[in-house]
């Protein structure tokens, strides 16, 4: 047993560091994606709302847009005590109810 462990923790690529596995491939949750997606966006990127868009499926990229969407007008709401109809109605220039 201890020569098979032996032969496995000598193999080339058991021996590479951790970091060199973590950039081979990186994958991205739908909440880095929508994140970079709607920091691109406001900064007019097309490059990087591409590159965002390509990390996950179209249907993840809406729901974490959308989940984003929702954690910024509360976090508004709390921050001018308003409520959050308010604050979204202000950010898209809708007259108050």
């Amino acid at each position: 047993m201890s020569a098979r462990l032996r032969k496995f923790l000598s193999r080339p690529e058991a021996a590479g560091s951790q970091e060199d596995r973590r950039t081979e491939k990186r994958t991205h949750n739908l909440f880095e994606a929508a994140a970079a997606y709607v920091s691109a966006c406001a900064d007019d990127d097309q490059d990087r709302i591409d590159e965002a868009a390509a990390w996950v499926s179209p249907e993840a990229l809406s729901f974490g847009v959308n989940e984003l969407a929702c954690r910024a007008v509360i976090a508004l709401a709390r921050e001018r005590d308003e409520s959050p109809t308010a604050v979204a109605r202000t950010l898209l220039g809708l007259p108050a109810v």
